[in-house]
Parts: C-alpha cells; structure tokens; sequence
C-alpha cells in the first residue's frame, strides 16, 4: 500500500523519540575516524516543512518538535538539535529533517548510504534532496536484504515502516532476523507505533526472543486528535552503540515529566 505520506506527521511526539536516538546513535558513531553505512528501508522524502497545509492540517509538530524546543526538552547540544539547525540553515527557518538528512549531516566523506523509499512522489521529493546516498525505488526489506552486509559493515539499518499492512507485526521479526545473520555487527533500530489495541507487543515478544540483549524503549503520549490511534512509540534496537541507553532512559523520563 502506498497511501501512507509523513508530511502529516513529520515532527510529531513519534519522529521526536525516534530522531533523537537515531541522531545520539551517529552522533556517537561519527566520532571515531572509521567509515560506516548508514541504510533505510521507508525513508519518505527526507525534508518536511512545518508550516506546509500538511503539517498545519494535523497540528502535530506543534505539539512535537516545536512544543519540545521551546520547553527545552534536548539539551542545546543535543545531536537532533544540530542535525535541525542546519537543516534550517539550509531550507529555511520551518524544515525539518526526516531521517536521511539527519544522517546526512553526520556521515562523513568515505562513509555509504543506502536509501529505500517505494512511493513515488516521495522517491521523487527525496532525490531531490539525498544526493549524499544511493537511492532505490524498491521495498525497503528488498534492499537491506541485497546490500547487507554493506561495506563498510560498521553502520545502523534503520526500519521505519508506515504499519499500513497489519501483516507487517508478523513479516518485520524474520526480516531482521535474516539481515541479522547477514550483518552481526550492524546496528538495526526498528521504530514501531504504540497503539490502543497493543497489537505491537507479540512482535516485540518475538524480537526479545531473538535478541535478549537489544535496547527497547518506549514512551507513551495522550492521541494527537480524538479518535487517533496511535498512543506511544517505540523503539527496539539491536546492537545498541555505547551510550544510546542512557538516552533513551532520559527521554523517557523526560517525556513523563512534560506529558
């Protein structure tokens, strides 16, 4: 299914969780002199505008990434709050970066990235702006299957489908367990809805069987609208980078303490 489109949503309470691990993750990487692959499988158009009708329609940045920022919610040093402010720099003062530009403002010359997005008008608003990586107009699992184990083999896999197929809580777990025993080393961070109906948690039981040792967080926010589904986020990486539980652990207790 392709009607799933993030412009709706992109700065929510969800993207905050999720892009300020994946950035304290690269943050951490990036900081030694060794190449790594960065790779995602649904990565939307990589660049959103906070004041577009999209976005303005759900109202959800204004309750997310703008509401946190002006609470002071990540520290000013925070790695998303860099990844931000450069986008800004670049696309004006209401960007926002969805996940390939916040890898974008990390990798470095030598590094590789590899990008899958299937829908068309997304593909073609991220080509416009992720001259930086190799893109593929394919199914995301597709590619990580082809590419991994990716050279350099130090690097994150991020997995963050749009939940459209109910199918997918049963397909995504022996996805990642086959691109896992392809690619041992690589990070691969998986961010998943919280919904009403909890229907996340026996793919978790899964995942935590199959990786005891991974990092799972989540946090939980009231429904960005009457009727909305969607009450938390998640998060389920394995082969956590140094450091990364802490920060979940703070954004956690953050997120407590402002909702």
């Amino acid at each position: 299914m392709l009607s799933y489109q993030h412009a709706y949503h992109a700065g929510n309470l969800a993207d905050l969780h999720k892009h300020a691990l994946i950035a304290a993750a690269l943050d951490y990487l990036t900081r030694k002199d060794k190449p790594l692959s960065y790779l995602e499988t649904h990565s939307g158009r990589g660049l959103y505008h906070l004041d577009s009708d999209e976005a303005r329609k759900t109202g959800e940045a204004e309750a997310g990434i703008l509401r946190a920022r002006q609470q002071g919610w990540l520290p000013p040093t925070h790695p998303l709050i860099a990844a931000i402010d450069a986008t800004r720099r670049l696309h004006g003062t209401q960007a926002y970066p969805g996940s390939p530009l916040i890898a974008a403002h990390f990798l470095r010359p030598g590094d590789s990235a590899h990008l899958a997005e299937l829908h068309p008008v997304e593909h073609a608003a991220l080509s416009r702006v992720a001259g930086f990586a190799t893109l593929h107009r394919q199914d995301g699992f597709r590619m990580a299957q082809a590419v991994c184990p990716p050279a350099p083999r130090r690097g994150v896999l991020l997995v963050d489908p749009s939940y459209e197929v109910k199918a997918d809580y049963d397909t995504i777990p022996r996805q990642i367990a086959q691109i896992a025993r392809k690619w041992n080393v690589g990070i691969i961070a998986l961010w998943y809805p919280i919904l009403t109906d909890d229907r996340h948690r026996a793919m978790l039981d899964t995942l935590m069987q199959a990786g005891p040792q991974a990092l799972r967080t989540e946090i939980r926010f009231a429904p960005a609208r009457p009727g909305h589904g969607m009450v938390g986020s998640g998060m389920w990486v394995l082969n956590p980078p140094f450091g990364l539980d802490a920060e979940a652990r703070r954004l956690e207790a953050t997120f407590r303490a402002r909702l």
